[in-house]
């Protein structure tokens, strides 16, 4: 009987959730621990593993938005036939924003992916780039929304074509989807990369052994984005968005500043970067935020709060959240009990936050339960600004 896969439910609040990539197609051999796919649920990226050996057959689409618990693939045993399976429910309507703009139709979700898009699906720059390469835009998968075809597409296709041309002729590369999407990120070659799998095939390891051999690569300079193309507003873009929106619509707008002298705090981290150096501690002015900000709320209580319909809901925890920029926004980690930190504990775990925040592994724990969230830009040169309130807090 064949196995589904379905889209995990990650937390009591979790409802949807988008299919952002695929790491392997349909007929694909998958061995348990493979990465399947990527998806993303407000602010927090996962993948998904097989549980199970067997081949991969894909019944949603990259780029769709489905109901947490949806059955997605589906992995069949040697010989056996895709199963019916139910339709994945979509996400309602209702939940996106006027102002989202209607998404192009996703590829078909029972043609593999990565199929050839259609050669209509294409900027006319992309398809005069195309032509100059001699390449047949029938022929390349279309990484854009809906498998529109982009000007990046078309640089892979032509490289692609010109080794090919170039290569002897070989084999198909044996590779788990993990080992294909690790080389894919470093732009490696697995023809190049020994395998040493049953059969030679490539695995995670053998990839990572390659890169730690190969030099570092120079730079790629920054992507420019190539003429019509769109970003989807979803996940983080548009929990970010409804968010502030909803902020401003419906909390009370106050600002207030005043000068402070920091000296005394400027002196006190010197003294304990050099106090804690051999346990490799090091504070910084944001925890020094936190962690004030954390013993005036246990002096002034009605400040730890959230206002629920028509009642103020104090409460007994104080749990501060502080900002981290992302590329594609601003994501809140949690601090939990933050006044009762001391500052050589708050140091580490706020640390760890950030970076997990940074590498996209945080889990929903570690976005959620905030009881007063603090930003701070002084690290930018800005004196002054406007943060937007968090609700409910």
């Amino acid at each position: 009987m064949a196995t589904s896969v379905v889209l995990p439910k990650l937390g009591m609040t979790m409802v949807e959730g988008t299919i952002t990539e695929w790491y392997a197609q349909s007929g694909d051999a998958v061995q348990v621990g493979d990465a399947l796919f990527a998806f993303e649920t407000e602010k927090v990226n996962y993948d998904v593993e097989a549980e199970v050996e067997g081949t991969l057959h894909i019944l949603v689409a990259a780029t769709e938005t489905v109901d947490a618990g949806a059955v997605v693939a589906q992995i069949l045993a040697a010989g056996e036939e895709p199963a019916a399976a139910p339709a994945p429910a979509a996400a309602p309507a209702a939940a996106a924003s006027e102002s989202t703009p209607t998404p192009a139709p996703a590829p078909d979700a029972g043609a593999p992916d990565g199929a050839p898009s259609e050669p209509g699906r294409a900027s006319p720059a992309v398809k005069r780039l195309a032509a100059s390469h001699g390449l047949d835009l029938a022929s390349i998968p279309g990484s854009g929304v809906g498998g529109r075809i982009l000007r990046s597409d078309v640089e892979q296709a032509a490289t692609a074509a010109a080794a090919a041309a170039a290569a002897p002729p070989a084999g198909p590369v044996k590779a788990s989807p993990a080992a294909k999407r690790l080389a894919r990120e470093h732009d490696l070659d697995l023809a190049s990369v020994n395998g040493t799998g049953p059969g030679g095939r490539i695995v995670t390891e053998d990839v990572e052994a390659a890169l730690a051999a190969a030099p570092a690569a120079a730079a790629a300079p920054a992507a420019v984005a190539a003429e019509g193309e769109t970003v989807p507003y979803r996940g983080m873009r548009r929990t970010i968005g409804g968010r502030m929106h909803a902020s401003l619509q419906e909390m009370a707008q106050l600002t207030m500043a005043m000068d402070a002298d920091m000296t005394r705090a400027v002196d006190l981290r010197r003294e304990l970067l050099d106090l804690w150096a051999d346990r490799e501690l090091r504070p910084t002015y944001t925890d020094f935020v936190m962690k004030a900000a954390a013993l005036a709320l246990r002096a002034h209580p009605r400040l730890n709060a959230e206002l629920r319909d028509e009642e103020i809901i104090l409460h007994p925890e104080i749990h501060v959240g502080f900002a981290v920029a992302l590329d594609e926004g601003l994501i809140v980690p949690v601090t939990r009990d933050t006044d009762a930190l001391p500052l050589d504990e708050l140091a580490p775990i706020s640390a760890d936050l950030a970076a997990r925040a940074r590498e996209r592994r945080l889990g929903p724990d570690d976005l959620t339960g905030g009881t007063f969230t603090v930003t701070t830009l002084g690290m930018y040169g800005v004196d002054v600004f406007t943060p937007i309130i968090n609700p409910p807090q």
